[in-house]
């Protein structure tokens, strides 16, 4: 029992274990086939005759730093009817291969956790054009499983702009959808209509079975995921709710203290009134008597920041009108459109207290993305399949002083 276990762990099936040798990081593993007979595959000759044993040598996979290669001893047939030569076929190892499927993982796997090609090399020990082969074959494998399957029940939309748009001047801004529960991005359209949108997500099957969507305060989104996703409940990031007031909160701040970003008051006047220290609270509260137009806005934000302290939907629904009602008598400009922004997004904005479901995943896959095309001197290179209805990139970027990353994706393209 214990010489089967360990025949299955370190070979594939019908491979029985002869013996092993180490040689310094690689683990060698002489095995033979089990198989009695392999039929003719050209003529179909159910007992053709052994004609040669040849050794296969194949790189299989990577345990524990140490590369294991599988030596082969293979039977080559030759049938007696049609009189061709032929091989037995291994479960596992692909005609021409001298990489097993398992190492193919290992290849794809160390892409996707490593920062540079060079350290995927040094762990798998194999050449740049073997990594790349590998692992764009294994993308399209992916992606082909992926394209139709269907929709995950909780997703999260945002969106990035890539470049500038040379001939008109304005930014080229993408969609990105985001599927909560795996934190991976699902879908990559490059634009922000809501009709393209549609035509380009058209295909994929199971729009119903997506239950919640996160998202900014944007009517875009909102029309086109009512649209799309006929039983989907959308929940308001909590973030941009409250920062809402924080443009005009700097910008009468700079009127008063001048536009220094170091100020200390900028810091204060923007964090949550419930971290500052008592001191600092009293201090904040005592200068804005001064300044009662910045008071108010103060306190409103203050009060978005205490709605999301309620626990329950029924208590955050009645803080929610309470401060609706007191921007109703405000005579500032800024809290009647904050008003106007609320009572709009009022439905949005209370789920939160029924999903507590937020766009963070969203927004830190953007942020990876803006801290890789945020710079000017990067180098793009890549390959793009052509699969259809969408393309699978994968690319490699370099920046001056920072590792290689490798990134995949799906992209969707305007029709």
């Amino acid at each position: 029992m214990p010489e089967k276990n360990v025949t299955n762990l370190l070979t594939l099936p019908h491979l029985k274990l002869t013996h092993t040798r180490s040689e310094k990081r690689f683990q060698y593993v002489f095995c033979e086939s089990d198989i009695e007979c392999a039929p003719c595959p050209y003529c179909g000759d159910e007992f053709p005759r052994v004609h040669q044993r040849p050794v296969r040598t194949l790189k299989d996979s990577v345990i524990r730093g140490r590369i294991y290669i599988l030596k082969v001893k293979i039977r080559r047939y030759r049938c007696r009817k049609c009189h061709k030569t032929f091989n037995e076929e291994l479960s596992g190892i692909k005609k021409y291969q001298r990489l097993t499927e398992r190492m193919k993982r290992n290849i794809y796997w160390a892409c996707e956790n490593f920062a540079d090609l060079k350290k995927v090399r040094k762990y798998t020990r194999c050449g740049t054009k073997t990594i790349f082969k590998s692992y764009y074959t294994r993308l399209e494998e992916k992606q082909r499983e992926r394209q139709w399957s269907e929709w995950p029940r909780t997703i999260g939309i945002d969106e990035h702009g890539f470049n500038r748009n040379k001939e008109r001047g304005h930014r080229n801004f993408v969609t990105m959808i985001v599927d909560h529960k795996h934190s991976k991005v699902r879908e990559l359209l490059p634009t922000r209509n809501k009709a393209e949108m549609i035509s380009m997500l058209s295909h994929i099957p199971g729009r119903h079975n997506v239950r919640n969507v996160t998202m900014d305060l944007s009517g875009t989104y909102r029309s086109f995921v009512k649209n799309f996703f006929p039983n989907a409940q959308i929940t308001a990031d909590h973030f941009h709710v409250i920062r809402l007031l924080h443009p005009t909160i700097n910008r009468m701040r700079k009127g008063i203290t001048g536009d220094k970003r170091r100020h200390p008051l900028r810091k204060l006047l923007l964090k949550n009134g419930i971290k500052l220290k008592v001191f600092e609270r009293k201090a904040i509260w005592k200068w804005l008597e001064d300044y009662p137009d910045l008071k108010q806005v103060y306190f409103a934000k203050e009060a978005m920041h205490r709605l999301y302290h309620c626990r329950g939907y029924t208590k955050a629904k009645r803080s929610f009108r309470n401060l609706v009602d007191w921007l109703a008598h405000s005579h500032l400009p800024e809290l009647q459109r904050l008003r106007k922004t609320l009572l709009n997004w009022q439905t949005e904005i209370l789920n939160y207290f029924k999903t507590r479901l937020t766009n963070a995943r969203t927004e830190g896959l953007n942020n990876v993305a803006k801290s890789i095309t945020g710079s000017e001197d990067v180098e793009l290179s890549g390959e793009v399949t052509d699969l259809g209805t969408s393309q699978t990139i994968a690319c490699e970027f370099s920046m001056p002083g920072r590792p290689r990353l490798i990134l995949s994706s799906r992209v969707h393209r305007v029709t």
